[in-house]
């Protein structure tokens, strides 16, 4: 695989604005001379335990752990890989990437996919432009007016229609250059096997095109104008679109979703775009498709909580109990809104305007009520039988609900519409299996204590960060090896002495590259000034005064008595400086 330059690298994380791209994860607020800090977009919590150095551009958790830069904060929250993190920033911050070196034919390939996503942005402006400019479409613009949509929302999502013919796409994509073969590749056009000819896939419908998270046009979604069959025709599975792998509008909805905590999945191209227009604009679409665990994994990478706007008719039903199913291993929220028997959610903002649709996203239920009322509105309830296939159809979905409020609530539910005691249906929906699921703050996954003095030694070397060429001399002057008795401590000790402010870029081990997020981090926070850096240098060194009186004790030499007058010594000179500190503050 191609590698970019190490100084594209650099030019991609100088241009980055890191507040701006962390705050569409969660909110930062100011908390230091150079550091912001949040809730953890990595676990739940109430506390804000997560920081960022805006400057150095790394992050740290101080609940959960997770640190890195602004690569790794990309890749953990788009779950993509180093090169697709690297790409995506230089998109977004307009940075031209310069690659190295690279094998012949890996090279021919990435020059071969470049042409193919620039034959399918081109084909998409081509049938944007025929939609608005051509008499032909009148009819497809008639039809996308009659459902509400804006011309300038249209646009937005780049919707428009094909021409008629066989052969008029092919036609504007030779005049830039681009072959039959590459049509066919791209899904765009397929071979007559009669006539040996090339003919255009789509024609005379509306055009939707389907793009990746980065916005690039993967293949399209186009829909029958009459009673044409089928209604809706994607591209064909090929080198570019893969049916499944994506959601419509995810790269129009991603920054929206990030911020309000959740996103909202509809089915139908024009639900998504009028649920936008209505400035409801964290929701997606399944591009067509029956739901696939890629999609389910893209959804978890936007938001947290996902509410399902599908129809509610026995399809989309059958769709949110899939939803369940793939986002159990995950920790994934599902909620269902409540839609009128018979109305998409297009329809629902014809009817209602912004506010109907609003409103039956706000009043989303929780996925396992609506598992219960399903399961009611399906069993006989009227026979001893009936209710005992109902309870026997309930116990799985109870299984996965904890003593709650939300059980008692259920449990009521259930018992009114069986005609039963509520204690008794209580035991009869007993199960002694049981789920977790997501009910708010989730503790993070334990971390490794520090070693003894550790925290001695990681306050020091944040500090020294903080004071910036005072704190790479005053590294320089020590004996690292004798004061720091954690290795990771020493070796980033090692690395800020000798790359001092730029020690975070020059990091190659990526042993250290949590602790070095972490101190960056932590020095952030901290007012830089000579006076606590000494009283944490002597601290310092009286911890590696009582680690050698230890082992000296614990190996019966007979010189603990010199090292406990040099440790006496050492903490007068502390008291000392700290009385001067502290009568220092409060003449201030």
């Amino acid at each position: 695989m191609a590698l970019y330059t190490s100084e594209s690298r650099d030019r991609v994380r100088d241009a980055v604005d890191f507040v701006e791209l962390v705050s569409a994860r969660t909110e930062l607020r100011r908390a230091g001379p150079g550091r912001w800090e949040g809730l953890c977009p990595f676990h739940d919590e109430r506390t804000p335990s997560f920081g960022i150095d805006p400057v150095q551009k790394v992050y740290h958790c101080f609940g959960c752990g997770a640190s890195g830069d602004v690569f790794t904060f990309v890749q953990e929250t788009e779950g993509v890989d180093f090169k697709d993190a690297l790409e995506l920033l230089a998109d977004r911050y307009r940075v031209q990437l310069e690659r190295e070196q690279e094998d012949p034919r890996e090279a021919e390939r990435r020059r071969r996919r470049e042409r193919l996503y620039a034959l399918l942005a081109r084909t998409a402006g081509f049938y944007s432009r025929y939609l608005w400019d051509s008499g032909e479409a009148a009819a497809a613009r008639e039809y996308l007016a009659g459902r509400g949509l804006s011309e300038p929302t249209l646009r937005e999502f780049s919707v428009g229609f094909a021409p008629d013919s066989w052969d008029r796409l092919q036609g504007a994509t030779r005049a830039g250059g681009f072959t039959d073969a590459e049509l066919i590749d791209a899904g765009l056009a397929q071979r007559s096997r009669e006539r040996d000819r090339t003919y255009d896939r789509f024609r005379g419908r509306i055009m939707f095109p389907l793009s990746d998270s980065r916005g690039r046009v993967l293949g399209f979604g186009a829909r029958a104008m009459g009673d044409e069959q089928p209604k809706y025709l994607n591209s064909p599975d090929c080198e570019m679109y893969h049916k499944g792998k994506h959601l419509y509008g995810a790269h129009l909805a991603r920054a929206h979703a990030a911020r309000a905590g959740r996103v909202i999945l509809c089915e139908g191209y024009t639900d998504v775009i009028a649920l936008h227009q209505a400035g409801i604009r964290e929701t997606v679409g399944l591009m067509g498709t029956a739901l696939t665990a890629d999609q389910v994994a893209e959804l978890a990478r936007l938001a947290p909580v996902v509410i399902l706007a599908l129809d509610a008719d026995s399809a989309g039903q059958d769709a949110m109990l899939k939803a369940a199913r793939l986002a159990e291993p995950g920790r994934l929220e599902l909620r269902v809104a409540r839609l009128p028997e018979g109305t998409d959610p297009a329809e629902l903002v014809l009817a209602g305007g912004a506010a109907g649709a609003g409103d039956a996203i706000e009043q989303s239920a929780p996925f396992v009520r609506f598992r219960v009322e399903r399961a009611l509105a399906a069993g006989d309830t009227r026979t001893p039988e009936g209710r005992d296939g109902t309870l026997a159809a309930l116990r799985p979905v109870f299984a996965t609900v904890p003593q709650s409020a939300m059980r008692l609530e259920l449990t009521a539910l259930v018992a009114s519409r069986l005609d039963l005691p509520e204690s008794v249906t209580a035991e009869l929906l007993a199960s002694k299996s049981s789920a977790a699921v997501r009910t708010g703050e989730t503790a993070p996954a334990p971390r490794a204590a520090p070693s003894p003095g550790e925290p001695t030694e990681r306050a020091f070397l944040a500090l020294c960060i903080a004071a910036g060429d005072t704190g790479q001399a005053a590294l320089a002057e020590l004996d690292l090896a004798e004061l720091f008795a954690g290795e990771l401590t020493r070796r980033a000790a090692e690395l800020l002495r000798d790359h001092g402010a730029d020690g975070a870029r020059a990091r190659a081990d990526a042993d250290l590259e949590p602790l070095l997020s972490e101190l960056y981090v932590q020095a952030a926070g901290e007012m830089a000034d000579g006076t606590h850096l000494e009283l944490q240098r002597y601290q310092l060194e009286l911890a590696a005064l009582d680690r050698h009186i230890r082992r000296s004790r614990a190996g019966g030499e007979e010189r603990v008595s010199d090292l406990a007058r040099r440790r006496d010594e050492l903490k007068r000179r502390f008291d000392r400086a700290y009385t001067t500190a502290l009568e220092a503050h409060v003449d201030a």
